[in-house]
Formats: structure tokens, C-alpha cells, sequence
């Protein structure tokens, strides 16, 4: 019971919990930012590009490794599987984007032999993955 010539204690707002939440909220949004990084193909280095884009939706992926070796969907593969095995990954009535990954260091030559294999399935678009610079 207060007694009337009590001098009445001040209002206080503890904000210590609060900032206990906002650490909580700031802590998922950074561990949650660790999972969406570029996880379409096996790590290669890029070629850097001023004009690279963003492709708003990537499905199919051929990558390139500075050895030679060629995955489709981090699935090693031979030259001659690339068509067959992305007209199996193709589905009807989608325009597909096949994003080739090729190592700076390989061979023009392979990447336009890879670029001749998705170029004979009709329907499909061609992106190739560079960073910006």
C-alpha cells in the first residue's frame, strides 16, 4: 500500500531483454545468410565479365574443371552424355537456362564443344557463369 507522501518512483523501461531478442533475430539472419551462397556447381574460378547478369532461375548446370573433367549437375559426365542427360532433366513446356561453369584456365575449345552439345536441344537457353569484376 503506497502512503500518499511517498515521493513516486520514476517509470523505468528495461531494454535488456529486448536487445536479447534483437541479437537472437540478428544472429538467424547471419547464419541463414551462410546458406545462400552459390551452390549450382562444383568450385571453379570464374572469368570476370563487366556485363555479367544474374539469371533469375538456374536449373541445369555443366560445369568445367580446370582438369577437364565436366559435371552436370555436380554429376561427373563425358562430353557425350551433356545432351542426353539434359534432355532428361528438361521438362515439357519449360525454357530451361543451362549455366555453363568453365575454369578460366580450360581450353576455349572445350567450353565450345559443351556449347554445341546443349545448342542442338531446342528450347533451351544458354547462360555462361562469369563474376563481376
Amino acid at each position: 500500500m503506497r502512503v500518499p507522501n511517498d515521493p513516486e518512483t520514476p517509470l523505468q523501461v528495461n531494454i535488456v531483454p529486448m536487445i536479447d531478442v534483437v541479437f537472437a533475430i540478428l544472429t538467424f539472419f547471419i547464419v541463414s545468410t551462410l546458406f545462400l551462397g552459390r551452390t549450382e556447381g562444383l568450385p571453379v574460378n570464374l572469368p570476370k565479365a563487366a556485363t555479367a547478369k544474374t539469371q533469375a532461375q538456374t536449373r541445369i548446370t555443366i560445369t568445367i574443371q580446370p582438369n577437364g573433367n565436366l559435371a552436370l549437375n555436380k554429376q561427373p559426365v563425358q562430353l557425350d552424355q551433356i545432351k542426353p542427360g539434359v534432355e532428361s532433366l528438361v521438362k515439357i513446356n519449360q525454357q530451361p537456362v543451362v549455366v555453363i561453369n568453365a575454369d578460366e584456365r580450360v581450353a576455349h575449345g572445350q567450353v565450345v564443344a559443351v556449347m554445341d552439345q546443349v545448342k542442338q536441344i531446342p528450347g533451351v537457353k544458354m547462360a555462361i557463369a562469369t563474376k563481376r569484376p
